[in-house]
């Protein structure tokens, strides 16, 4: 319990004295302090990184740098932000896109390809990156709720319960507090960085040469991802997985990786820090998971109401990551109500809007805007995610106790 205060107060402030610290060094600092003091062994640290989460980020991370190195991304931009007629628009289109897509894609997924966008959206139109980073983060967050496919959590919640028709019973629950959410998202990032939005017209043109063989090679890439996730959808509708995500996301970069000649470029330029900081964190939390002291105290508590389902979620979370904290839950309550079901759900997903470490779509964001020489910090986030996650769960709650 002690090294994740360490962990969250060293990625709060991000130095002692003249020592700077990075997101992804600060948590494998964290593991390999845990396996040195054997406070974990080297056997079960190795066996706790799940290689479907870290197989599945590398073939996001080979697709994306391949969009980003081909132009093939901003091309894309173009084609979808050109709607927006004032920055006002814009910031109230990327929370509504990425959300979307999130339901659709996974969180992870859209957090990947969104990042350089956004950066690249905020210095061609003379915004402040950071409100359009934290309204991809909070996009992606909210958005992925109402989907039985949008986060791994979700998932876990839809094939471990006896939900039947998950993706009916989380549209039915979840779908009208979510718009809710992103909208009251948008006004507060509009508080927050009322600086940026200004009510001066934007000017969209498509100003970066393609390549176009790796934008042809990035968009085969990206209709054979769709198509698989589709039959990943089809198949839950028949209560199968027909696909894990990491099948997906590799078969997906294969014509990246055998076609294209800056095939080792692009595998050069890839995020491989974040890859690490997956690695560490899952050794991190397998430690705190093994120690058990959450686990004595979640099984104490009394899971009546939707508020106290809320809050904890996002609470606990915060410390055991959210999908242990689901697995823990499921526990007691394989046979509960889809309410309640949805409550988990919506709980131990939003609790990604608090902090930095709440969702793993927000580490893959800062860690890429670093790239970009954008550096979000923890309290950045914070003070804004603070509202923002106070707004969701009494969203969610109001919205809820009607059923």
């Amino acid at each position: 319990m002690a090294v994740i205060l360490v962990v969250f107060v060293l990625i709060a402030i991000r130095r002692i004295g003249r020592i700077h610290f990075k997101i992804w060094q600060v948590m494998t600092g964290a593991a390999l302090f845990l396996v040195l003091s054997r406070q974990i062994s080297v056997k079960d640290a190795l066996l706790s990184i799940n290689l479907d989460v870290i197989v599945f980020l590398i073939g996001m991370f080979i697709i994306g740098e391949a969009m980003r190195e081909s132009g093939y991304l901003y091309h894309l931009s173009y084609l979808i932000f050109r709607r927006a007629k004032n920055p006002s628009s814009l910031l109230l289109l990327v929370i509504l896109v990425s959300g979307f897509l999130s339901a659709l894609l996974m969180n992870d997924t859209v957090a990947v390809v969104g990042t350089p966008l956004m950066v690249y959206l905020a210095r061609k139109h003379k915004m402040d990156p950071k409100a359009l980073l934290l309204a991809l983060a909070f996009g992606v967050t909210i958005g992925s709720v109402t989907s039985p496919i949008g986060n791994p959590q979700n998932l876990l919640i839809a094939l471990g319960s006896q939900m039947k028709g998950p993706f009916v019973v989380f549209a039915e629950y979840l779908f009208i507090p979510t718009v809710l959410n992103m909208i009251a998202t948008y006004f507060i990032l509009r508080i927050f960085y009322r600086g940026s939005f200004t009510n001066g017209a934007l000017e969209h043109s498509m100003d970066i040469k393609m390549d176009e063989k790796l934008s042809g090679i990035s968009k085969i890439s990206m209709i054979v991802l769709l198509v698989l996730v589709a039959t990943r959808i089809i198949g839950t509708f028949f209560g199968r997985e027909i696909l894990k995500l990491s099948y997906i996301s590799i078969v997906a970069a294969l014509p990246v990786i055998l076609f294209s000649e800056k095939r080792l470029k692009i595998l050069r330029s890839m995020d491989w820090a974040t890859i690490v900081f997956f690695a560490s964190m899952f050794v991190t939390m397998q430690a705190v998971w093994n120690c058990g002291f959450f686990q004595k105290y979640v099984s104490f508590m009394n899971f009546s109401s939707i508020p106290q389902i809320l809050l904890v979620s996002v609470g606990v979370s915060q410390f055991i990551s959210n999908v242990p904290f689901v697995a823990l839950f499921l526990t007691f309550f394989k046979n509960a109500s889809n309410v309640i079901l949805c409550a988990l759900a919506a709980g131990s997903t939003i609790a990604g809007n608090l902090t930095i470490l709440g969702a793993a779509s927000n580490v893959i964001i800062v860690q890429n805007a670093e790239k970009e020489d954008v550096h979000l910090t923890f309290m950045e986030f914070f003070r804004v995610g603070i509202l923002v996650t106070a707004v969701n769960v009494l969203i969610y709650w109001l919205y809820l106790l009607v059923f």
